[in-house]
């Protein structure tokens, strides 16, 4: 006569894979969801599988009421059905859907921007200042500029003029170490320019060995 109530299970797991608390907020799992999905990206060389766990973790904490059903049973009763269900979101598609991509994107992946490597003198810190910005220019048509949908001019962003992208400083410190090598990289993931629908990519720094006129540097890095 009376459904058999679902049996507690562990609760943590989506907490753990975003690496937050229980008790973290809507912005701590849009952080953690947008720091973790850019670095397990599989565009970017990332684990698929880690790809989707992290979809599906954040998928569930997002919604009130499955993160509810999560904490009251775990992650089985949302598989059996309870809260529309738990992992039935392509990975992708919620990727595509919180960097502003829109529908479904089955089928459609996003590009990944390039990665950005400025110069480096080896001075043993460089302080440098990007632009973060449109990565590349594309012809576009009047009234929609190709984007498929019209913005009136008082509903238009006054900071990107309807753009979605707006020009930021941003400083990023390289600390150069003792014994690090001539070519060494050093990479900022997710540091290079942003665009709409694109994949960040990183900002790259590579060491130039400037030589010293009475100094010579050793293969384990020391000075003779």
């Amino acid at each position: 006569m009376f459904g058999r109530a679902p049996k507690k299970s562990d609760n943590a797991k989506y907490y753990d894979i975003l690496g937050v608390q229980n008790r973290a907020s809507q912005d701590d799992l849009k952080k953690a969801y947008r720091k973790a999905a850019i670095k397990n990206h599989p565009d970017k060389g990332g684990d698929p599988e880690k790809f989707k766990e992290i979809a599906e973790a954040y998928d569930v904490l997002r919604d009130p009421e499955k993160r509810e059903i999560y904490a009251q049973y775990g992650e089985d009763a949302l598989k059996e059905g309870m809260g529309g269900g738990g992992g039935g979101h392509d990975p992708f598609d919620i990727f595509q859907s919180f960097f502003g991509g829109g529908g479904s994107s089955r089928g459609r992946r996003q590009r990944r921007g390039e990665d950005v490597t400025p110069p480096l003198k080896g001075s043993g810190m460089k302080v440098s200042i990007r632009l973060l910005g449109p990565s590349m220019i594309q012809q576009r048509q009047h009234p929609c500029n190709g984007t498929g949908e019209t913005i009136s001019d008082k509903n238009r962003c006054p900071q990107c003029k309807g753009e979605r992208v707006v020009q930021e400083k941003k400083v990023l410190e390289v600390h150069v170490e003792k014994c690090m090598q001539n070519g060494q990289k050093v990479t900022f993931t997710g540091e290079a320019d942003e665009a709409p629908e694109t994949i960040t990519g990183d900002m790259v720094f590579v060491l130039q060995q400037k030589e010293h006129p009475k100094l010579k540097r050793k293969e384990d890095g020391s000075f003779c």
